[in-house]
């Protein structure tokens, strides 16, 4: 009963990370150093070495599936690829009718989750500050890239898929901001609706690919530097905030694949000029709502991990 709960509970957490995964701006890996899984995930995913797939050659499945934390990634993959097939149309839907509410939702939870996390470094020092301020800049700049046109051929889906997922298990660098960044994010999300299995295949084998070799690198930082490395990511998120803020300017548009007009180059401006320069309400109200409930959901979650881990 308790392994059931443990497992359901995992399976929750993949659904919370497949759905900001979804969302330009908003980390998936944001989401695993909130729910207190980033670590585990990192050994998990670096437990895909030479030794234990070496069983799998040998057909030794149950070994290799209890060497590598078979159940808990099962429980993830499977909580983040319902979210991703449930939830990528709500997603859209939400992003393009009620942006300001979403958008302050995710600032809330982002922030309250950073302020969080560097409560939790035990020695502050100059490293530790440096490192803060230069994972804020690194994801500032991030997010003030523009879109760009990208190679059409196949190959280069797999190379998406490598770099992206860097970015997914990297906190406040959202593997989806970087995909529209490099052209792709409309095609992957079109692969995900029309079910398009190759291009799916060639997108995760990418991912497989670029997620095996970054996990080791950020493994290795939080062994080696694990205060700086906290302050880092902890950074990352605080510069995401520049994406996620909700009153934007689109400055240029773009022409979709469907002959849609999409927004290429946005601007963030104040909520009291939005009125004058987009023409709608900047929905004030419900922004603070919004940005309320993304902090009391981390608190919540924070207060229930800390009963759970005293019970």
């Amino acid at each position: 009963m308790k392994s059931l709960k443990k497992n359901g509970l995992t399976y929750l957490k993949g659904m919370a990370m497949g759905a900001a995964d979804i969302v330009p701006g908003v980390s998936g890996g944001s989401i695993a150093l909130i729910a207190g899984i980033y670590q585990t995930l990192l050994e998990s995913i670096n437990s895909f070495n030479l030794e234990n797939l070496s069983l799998l050659r040998k057909l030794e499945l149950k070994k290799f599936y209890f060497a590598v934390n078979g159940t808990f990634l099962a429980s993830l993959l499977l909580g983040i690829l319902t979210s991703i097939f449930a939830l990528s149309q709500l997603i859209t839907y939400l992003m393009a009718d009620h942006p300001i509410p979403l958008w302050s939702f995710f600032c809330g939870l982002i922030l309250i989750s950073a302020f969080l996390i560097l409560k939790d470094i035990k020695r502050w020092h100059l490293g530790v500050i440096l490192a803060v301020l230069i994972g804020t800049a690194i994801a500032w700049w991030v997010t003030n890239l523009p879109p760009t046109t990208s190679p059409d051929a196949k190959w280069f889906i797999f190379v998406s898929g490598a770099i992206a997922i860097c970015a997914m298990i990297l906190p406040g660098i959202s593997g989806s901001f970087i995909l529209l960044i490099l052209g792709k994010y409309e095609v992957i999300l079109k692969a995900v609706s029309d079910r398009d299995i190759f291009t799916l295949g060639l997108f995760a084998s990418g991912c497989v690919v670029g997620i095996l070799a970054f996990s080791r690198v950020v493994s290795y930082l939080l062994r080696k530097f694990h205060s700086a490395t906290i302050g880092l990511l902890s950074g990352f998120m605080l510069g995401s905030v520049n994406e996620l803020w909700p009153w934007k300017e689109v400055i240029e548009w773009r022409t979709s694949s469907s002959g849609e007009q999409k927004p290429f180059l946005t601007e963030n401006i104040l909520p009291g000029n939005y009125l004058d320069i987009v023409g709608k309400e900047p929905q004030i109200v419900s922004a603070v709502l919004a940005f309320l409930f993304g902090i009391g959901i981390v608190l919540f979650i924070e207060w229930l991990a800390n009963k759970l881990q005293k019970s």
